[in-house]
């Protein structure tokens, strides 16, 4: 049955390995292709497939034969995989084969071919040499999953680099998305180290098992020769220094993984062994001794041990030896001594038994205490989580408390009504704070109780107060541990790198941490401190010190790294006032490095980017809140102006408008240059932002700063005063002065044209805008048609473009067929305006804005239910937004509604509408002093969102 409980497992690894190459390759067109090739000879024996395409004289840059001693490492590799694990031709195919491909596909290019043979060789490189072991090491289960897994990230990272080069088939385009596959490789590799990693331990262990049989032969010898006399190894005793917290909280289901994994029946003869790992305070201990004595009727020895350093991990093991009488009271024998009699007691002992290892956070500390024997239990609580690979066999991650119950567990220490509303709101508030960390929660719940405060009060003194609060351990405790010795412990004696590194990282999200990021951002940041995260082994030791110690976490799947709010918060405490200056600008030139630079050149939306804006968002509000909170930089401070009027334009662009706005605004007072062009991107973002929430005049007069201080740096014909133009032209236009916003943008097109700037559609859009509005849509349609993104765009090209700008450019179009009379074209190029918008934006303005427009032609065409549907979403949408932003488009809406359910019949659902938009109007009159009530009418309600949502 064993063996084919293993064959079945054995084909699901092969299964999955197949299934998911053929998801990465995202078809099976070339796979038959791939399959051809099933053998390292046919490859090399396919020389045409380095021969460039139409260019049979140029030399190659690189040959087979740099790459046949990395080949030979692959097939031994897949040698291992044929003996082992049944592998087949079709199997090993999928290596030899994709590697074909891929060099077939990358020659056409010899950079990228070069940069091609660099990641086969590095990715062959990481496989451990499995040759000199294939007869000495036995293949265990863990060892075939191991190797399978191994090879399914090699064949998996060549189909996704097959698909890679099937979708970017044109070198230009293989060129600009390079970038991409390099971040896919430097994760596969990570991926493929860490498996190999494993391969090689079980490597180890497997050697060792077989160096031990003799010594388990003495083992055995010795066991039968003391069986002969009597002995004390039955006794019962449980040795636990202290006792368990009295407010223990929870914790059922680790309780549960750790009986699971410990307690078995006393027939059993084997040494099992968990882990409990995580950071410090996560109570970790506490959990170790709710287990032990929960247990004492499970096992017949307890005995734990100090496990913070030699030091401990001796007196422990001098005390064991007491109790159990192994040496008399008064006799000191060396720990190495010691220890040996213990273990020897351990391995002949009838009895069952539970060994603790508390805080063992260097784990080389083990090598000569860990049981020889067999027959006992082994439990390890550890800041590191490579414990729960060894010493120990398995283990689990102890988290902080969510909030709930982290709630429920603050108010349980403190005796309180857990049903109070009250109650739970503010202990809600301190849970929150606290990152629900177990030891924080009991020190303080201490702290509150003996000086009876009141949970509403304690935040703001804790704020005050925090380095002395964490200091004082309450007499209540049952623990000789406080918060401000947890991280004296873990934060003193990291290496540099380390310090430095967990210094920027506790400046920014907590929750998304993406290393490539953080490598990308030091090369803008420039100094000397972050050089280390350039090379990648300098890296991952800085990374692997905070792992180890639990002050990080980090996905080994994404490699995103994250952090628990009470570090972040400790750290940055601990920092003297330099170090935090100097940290927080290293943390703003590192997320700067992920938002493109709007305010050196004149370019429109930065849509490539906005998937790396969207990542960084985050960094950029937890920069904002620590900045605020530590009172960092409170004057002026150019860099991170700088970086916020980045992350506004993408907010901007993105239709985040009071987002944008709240950025723009603390970027204005900090600037120290305020001469300077990013000054005036940044007056000008903020004219931006109030034409798309309508508010016109106040447009038009940052318009005008921002042009003023432009038109002092720069000669009168740069490109960046043409952007002003037409900025100041918009505005223009929005208020009604047609002729003013007709010079402007004139002279826009005249700049533009003079330095055949790619930005001239622009202009073209924004006049065609104007003579419609001034009631020449033949003149409009003309100039329209001058636009160069115009010309050559099919349906399906404006989507894939990703720009909102062209949705503007259409939404134009159907609004001059519209007064042209043609509404069936009209309503065409409406609704596919809305689509794009639908696809692009989300349900944000531009979409709300779209959908009136297809509302008022279906219901100019008398589809009355239809406009009713889209207009009711139109308001579901608009209430949804940030009130500032979407009060002027529900009043229009409500308003319109109104009008097409009287045309339906329904006189008091449409009275109800109309005096909604009413009150709303009322609403955004207070928002905008400028707007004044003409004559109750459409137009009026027209007048609440701008002439034209770009």
């Amino acid at each position: 049955m064993g063996g084919e409980t293993l064959q079945v497992k054995r084909s699901l690894l092969w299964e999955r390995a197949l299934k998911n190459y053929h998801q990465d390759l995202a078809g099976d067109k070339e796979f038959v292709k791939i399959l051809k090739t099933s053998s390292l000879e046919e490859l090399l024996a396919d020389i045409p497939i380095l021969r460039p395409v139409n260019s049979s004289e140029r030399p190659l840059p690189c040959t087979m034969d740099r790459l046949e001693p990395t080949f030979k490492l692959l097939n031994d590799f897949l040698e291992i995989l044929r003996k082992s694990c049944g592998a087949e031709s079709a199997q090993t195919a999928l290596v030899w084969g994709s590697i074909r491909m891929i060099v077939t596909l990358a020659s056409t290019t010899d950079k990228i071919l070069q940069e091609v043979f660099d990641m086969i060789e590095e990715l062959a490189l990481t496989i451990p040499h499995l040759e000199s072991c294939k007869i000495t090491v036995s293949m265990t289960t863990d060892m075939e999953t191991a190797l399978l897994s191994l090879y399914q990230e090699f064949i998996c990272f060549y189909a996704r680099t097959i698909r890679f080069f099937r979708n970017f088939r044109q070198p230009f385009m293989m060129r600009s998305s390079w970038p991409t596959l390099q971040g896919d490789f430097q994760r596969t590799i990570q991926r493929v180290k860490r498996l190999s990693n494993n391969i090689e331990r079980e490597i180890e262990l497997s050697r060792m098992r077989l160096d031990n049989q003799k010594y388990h032969v003495v083992l055995d010898f010795m066991a039968r020769f003391k069986s002969q006399f009597p002995k004390n190894g039955d006794q019962v005793s449980h040795h636990l220094p202290f006792v368990e917290c009295s407010h223990f909280y929870g914790r059922d289901d680790i309780l549960c993984q750790i009986d699971e994994a410990l307690f078995v029946q006393p027939s059993a003869r084997s040494l099992r062994s968990f882990a409990l790992y995580g950071m410090g305070g996560v109570g970790k201990t506490q959990i170790a001794l709710k287990y032990a004595n929960a247990s004492r009727e499970k096992f017949d020895n307890i005995f734990w041990i100090s496990a913070q350093n030699s030091i401990t991990i001796g007196q422990s093991f001098r005390n064991i030896s007491k109790v159990l009488g192994l040496i008399e009271l008064d006799t000191e024998l060396d720990d190495h001594a010691t220890i040996l009699k213990v273990k020897d007691w351990l391995s002949s002992a009838k009895t069952s038994w539970l060994l603790i290892y508390d805080n063992l956070n260097d784990l080389s500390l083990i090598k000569h205490a860990w049981p020889a024997g067999y027959g006992g239990s082994v439990l390890v609580t550890s800041r590191d989580s490579s414990a729960a690979l060894y010493p120990a066999s398995s283990g689990c991650q102890v988290h902080a408390f969510d909030t709930d119950n982290g709630t429920a567990a603050l108010l349980h220490l403190l005796g309180l009504d857990s049903e109070s509303t009250s109650y739970q709101a503010e202990a809600k508030l301190i849970t929150s704070e606290l990152g629900g960390l177990p030891l924080a929660l009991s020190q303080i719940g201490g702290f509150i109780a003996q000086r009876q405060m009141s949970l509403k009060s304690f935040l703001g003194f804790y704020d005050r107060n925090s380095t002395t609060v964490d200091a004082e351990r309450p007499e209540s405790m049952d623990c000789s541990q406080t918060l401000a010795s947890v991280w004296e412990m873990a934060l003193s004696g990291l290496s540099r790198n380390a310090k430095v590194l967990i210094m920027i990282l506790s400046f920014l999200d907590l929750n998304g941490i993406n290393e490539t990021d953080l490598r990308n951002g030091t090369v803008l940041a420039n100094d000397a401190a972050v050089r280390f995260m350039m090379d990648e082994i300098d890296f991952l030791d800085a990374q692997r010190d905070l792992l180890q110690r639990s002050l990080i976490d980090k996905s080994s799947e994404s490699g995103v790294i994250s952090m628990h709010r009470v570090v972040q918060r400790v750290v940055i405490r601990r920092m003297s006032d330099e170090e935090r200056d100097k940290t927080f600008l290293l943390a703003i030139a590192i997320v700067s490095a992920n938002f493109p630079d709007t305010y050196s050149a004149d370019i429109g939306h930065q849509i490539a980017s906005w998937n790396d804006c969207k990542k960084n968002l985050t960094h950029i509000e937890s920069i904002v809140s620590k900045g605020t909170e530590f009172k960092i930089f409170e004057g002026e401070n150019q860099p991170f102006a700088e970086l916020l009027l980045r992350c506004s334009w993408y907010l901007y662009e993105t239709e985040n408008y009071s987002l944008a706005r709240s950025y723009v605004d603390i970027a204005l007072q900090k600037f120290v240059d305020k001469d300077s062009l990013a000054y005036a991107s940044a007056v000008d973002l903020g004219g931006l932002i109030d034409v798309d929430i309508c508010h016109p005049s106040a447009a038009l007069e940052a318009f005008e700063k921002a042009y003023a201080l432009r038109t002092s740096i720069l000669p009168s014909d740069d490109l960046f005063l043409a952007a002003s133009q037409v900025n100041l032209g918009l505005a223009l236009t929005e208020i009604g002065e047609f002729e003013k916003a007709l010079g402007y943008l004139q002279q826009s097109i005249d700049i533009r044209l003079m330095h055949n700037s790619d930005r001239i559609g622009n202009s073209y859009s924004n006049l065609a805008s104007l003579l419609l509005r001034m009631g020449k849509p033949d003149d409009a349609e003309a100039i329209l048609k001058s636009c160069p993104s115009l010309k050559d765009f099919s349906d399906e090209t404006f989507l894939q473009t990703g720009n909102p700008r062209f949705s503007g450019d259409m939404v134009l179009l159907s609004r001059i067929r519209n007064a042209q009379g043609l509404h069936d074209e009209a309503l065409k190029f409406a609704c596919k305006a809305l689509d794009f918008r639908r696809e692009c934006s989300k349900e944000r303005l531009k979409v709300c804005d779209s959908l009136y427009q297809v509302s008022v032609l279906r219901h100019k065409i008398g589809e009355l239910e239809l406009a009713q549907q889209l207009l009711q979403e139109c308001i579901m949408i608009s209430e949804a937004l940030p009130h500032a932003e979407g009060l002027g488009h529900l009043a229009r809406a409500s308003y319109k509604i109104s009008q097409v359910l009287a045309d339906l019949g329904k006189p008091e659902e449409s009275t109800f509408y109309l005096e909604k938009a009413i009150d709303i109007r009322g609403e955004f009159m207070k928002l905008d002093g400028d707007y004044v009530v003409v004559n109750g009418g459409a137009s009026d309600f027209e007048r609440l969102v701008p002439w034209m949502l770009w």
